[in-house]
């Protein structure tokens, strides 16, 4: 199996806080959890394989094999799905699905086949018309993950998607990200301060703390494994 990403060395700062040296490989069409506190650096990590970054960091970045430096972040075929969803207020649900199709000028008839499919995929057919203040949390994320695969990306990174969401609706949730990799086949990087979280969804588990990825274990061997002090602690709470 070839890696989707290879990150090696990578250093960037962003103001006062500092992200690295971070090395890791992530497998094409593997499901990964990057797991820290708020403020470790999760979304500075995810937003520099997206591209936010370009030229600003140090070390090496490869997308399937392939130097992102010179891919320029437009063409990288990420999907990037923000806890608070990013959907476009002003646009119904199919309108804000619809957005990157238009960008990339795709007929008319091929964006309407596209919207079907993922709406019925996602369950939210039937709030096609409604605008993003008139439908539920859950539906919110819905749209935006159907905004984001309806390109057919082949890397899903997810930002905390689920953690403004209710219990009952983020295992749903669950299940929908099991159907979109089963579907989809993409490989998806999502960040979380949700261990349990963390440990369904996942294969293998990046711990992040302070800027730095301190360890990566297998999503089943989480807690059974022996860490640094400052990993343990964070473990044990």
């Amino acid at each position: 199996m070839r890696n989707a990403i290879e990150i090696n060395n990578l250093e960037i700062k962003r103001g006062g806080f500092e992200l690295g040296p971070i090395n890791l490989n992530v497998e094409e069409g593997e499901i990964f959890a990057i797991l820290g506190r708020t403020g470790s650096g999760k979304t500075v990590l995810l937003e520099t394989l997206a591209g936010f970054y370009q030229d600003q960091y140090d070390g090496d970045i490869k997308l399937f094999g392939e130097d992102a430096q010179e891919i320029p972040p437009h063409t990288r075929n990420m999907g990037f799905v923000y806890q608070d969803s990013g959907l476009f207020p002003h646009m119904t649900v199919e309108q804000n699905i619809a957005y990157g199709l238009k960008m990339h000028n795709v007929p008319a008839a091929e964006i309407e086949e596209k919207i079907a499919y993922i709406t019925d995929l996602l369950s939210i057919t039937k709030i096609r018309k409604q605008y993003p203040a008139t439908i539920s949390g859950g539906e919110r994320q819905r749209t935006a993950l159907a905004r984001s695969l309806v390109l057919n990306p082949k890397i899903l990174l997810l930002d905390e998607p689920f953690s403004a969401l209710d219990p009952a609706t983020r295992q749903k949730m669950y299940t929908e990200i099991n159907s979109i990799h089963d579907n989809f086949g993409c490989t998806i990087v999502f960040v979380t301060h949700d261990f349990s979280e963390a440990q369904k969804l996942a294969g293998r588990i990046g711990i992040m703390l302070h800027g730095q990825l301190k360890t990566v274990v297998d999503a089943d061997k989480l807690f059974e494994n022996t860490y640094d002090e400052d990993v343990e602690m964070f473990l044990r709470g």
